[in-house]
C-alpha cells in the first residue's frame, strides 16, 4: 500500500483510477519491491539443504558466487574448488554443532611453562649452618627449581594445607627437582612426622656446623636486631661458675643434633638424609655440592668454575653470570664479625657439646672434627 500512496502522489490522475485497478496495481508494485530486496539466488531453500547461500569461501577469503540448479549447485568452470578445496567445503558442510572453530593460539610471551609440584627435596636445617648458600648454591643447576623464601609451612602453617604449600612452589618441568629451605624444621617435633605423611620418598638435606660457632653466630644475628640483648654468657648458662648450661636457650638447644636426629629417623631412613659440612662448605664448596648433587641424583654441573672466595666477607661468593653484571654472594647478614666472647666460656662449651657431638658422629658415620 505504501507504494500505492506513493504512486498517488506522482501521477495525478490516479484519483481516476477503479478501485479494482488500485488493488491489482499494488500487487505488481509489492512483487516489484519483493524481488529487488529478495534477488532469486537467495530465496528460501529446502529445510533440509545443507548450504545456505550455494556460495563458497575462496582461498583469499572472499566469497563467490555460483549458479544454481533445481537440485544442486554448479560452479563454473573457472570457480570449481580444487581437490583440498572441495574436501574443506565438504567439511564446512557439517551440522553447526559439529564444525571445528579454531582459535588463535596464544602468544608465546603468556605461555607458563611446567606445573607447581610438591617438594622432592628440603633443605631443613639448621639455622646459622649455612643452608641459604646451599640453596644458592644448588638452584643455579639447571634441573633445580627451589622457593626463594623460607615457606615455614611445617612447623608454622601446616593448617593451610597442601595446596597452599604447592602454590608457593616455582613451576617445574618434570626433569626439574623442586626444593625449598626452612632451617626450623630439623628442631621442631612434629616436623618429620608431617613431611613423612606427604612423601616418604622427600630428600632431606642439613647442614650443620660446630655448635659452639653456631650459637655464637645465632647470638650476633639476634643481637644485631635487638641491641638491648643480655650477654651471650648470661644466655647460655644457667651457673657459669658451675658449667650448667641453660638448654631451654634456643641458640643452644639447635646444636643439640643427635638428640633432633633421633626424632627424624622414626620416620626417614638415614640414606635418605644428607648432611653438609658448613665448615667444608666454607673452605670447599665445589666439593660439598658436588656431594648434594649426587645425592639428588644431579649430574655434577655445579663445580669449582662456579665460585671464588670472597677476603672481605669470608666466604664463598658465586662467580659472575655471563648474563650478569656483577658476582652473587650472599647478602650482608651473611659472613658478619661474630661477637667475641670469654674463652672460658667457650671452653665450657665445648665439654658440654662433646657427648653429643660424639653421638651424632656415630650415627651419622661421619666425624665433623668439632673438637
Amino acid at each position: 500500500m505504501a507504494c500505492v500512496l506513493l504512486f498517488s502522489r506522482i501521477l495525478p490522475f490516479s484519483h481516476r483510477l477503479t478501485r479494482t485497478s488500485i488493488c491489482l496495481l499494488s500487487l505488481f508494485l509489492s512483487y516489484v519491491c519483493y524481488c529487488a530486496l529478495f534477488p532469486a539466488d537467495t530465496v528460501m531453500q529446502k529445510p533440509g539443504d545443507p548450504t545456505p547461500s550455494c556460495q563458497r569461501v575462496l582461498a583469499d577469503g572472499a566469497k563467490r558466487r555460483i549458479q544454481k540448479s533445481p537440485s544442486s549447485c554448479v560452479l563454473p568452470l573457472d570457480a570449481r574448488p580444487s581437490s583440498d578445496e572441495a574436501s574443506r567445503l565438504k567439511t564446512d558442510q557439517r551440522p553447526p554443532s559439529t564444525l571445528h572453530v579454531d582459535t588463535p593460539s596464544p602468544p608465546m610471551g603468556n605461555l607458563k611453562f611446567g606445573n607447581k609440584k610438591l617438594p622432592n627435596a628440603i633443605i631443613v636445617g639448621v639455622k646459622k649452618g649455612g643452608t641459604r648458600a646451599v640453596l644458592e648454591f644448588i638452584r643455579i643447576h639447571p634441573d633445580v627449581r627451589a622457593a626463594g623464601t623460607e615457606t615455614h609451612f611445617f612447623d608454622r602453617n601446616y593448617d593451610r594445607g597442601l595446596e597452599w604449600y604447592r602454590g608457593l612452589m616455582p613451576r617445574t618441568l618434570e626433569s626439574q627437582l623442586t626444593m625449598e629451605k626452612t632451617p626450623s624444621y630439623f628442631v621442631t617435633k612434629e616436623t618429620p612426622h608431617r613431611i613423612s605423611a606427604m612423601s616418604r620418598d622427600t630428600k632431606l638435606i642439613v647442614v650443620v656446623r660446630d655448635p659452639v660457632t653456631r650459637a655464637i653466630s645465632d647470638y650476633t644475628q639476634t643481637l644485631s636486631k635487638t641491641p638491648d640483648l643480655p650477654s651471650f654468657q648470661d644466655l647460655a648458662f644457667r651457673n657459669q661458675s658451675l658449667g650448667i648450661v641453660d638448654t631451654s636457650w634456643n641458640a643452644i638447644r639447635i646444636g643439640l643434633y643427635a638428640l633432633h636426629l633421633e626424632n627424624w629417623l622414626r620416620y626417614f631412613p638415614l640414606a635418605q638424609i644428607h648432611f653438609v659440612s658448613g665448615e667444608r662448605l666454607i673452605t670447599d664448596p665445589a666439593g660439598e655440592l658436588a656431594r648434594v648433587q649426587d645425592f639428588l641424583g644431579l649430574k655434577r654441573i655445579v663445580t669449582d668454575k662456579h665460585f671464588y672466595f670472597n677476603r672481605t666477607k669470608g666466604f664463598p661468593c658465586l662467580k659472575k653470570p655471563e648474563s650478569s653484571g656483577s658476582p652473587r654472594c650472599l647478602g650482608k647478614s651473611k659472613g658478619r664479625t661474630h661477637v667475641q666472647i670469654d674463652r672460658d666460656a667457650i671452653e665450657q662449651l665445648r665439654d658440654f657439646y662433646r657427648p653429643y657431638n660424639v653421638k651424632f658422629y656415630e650415627m651419622v658415620g661421619h666425624d665433623f672434627k668439632w673438637e
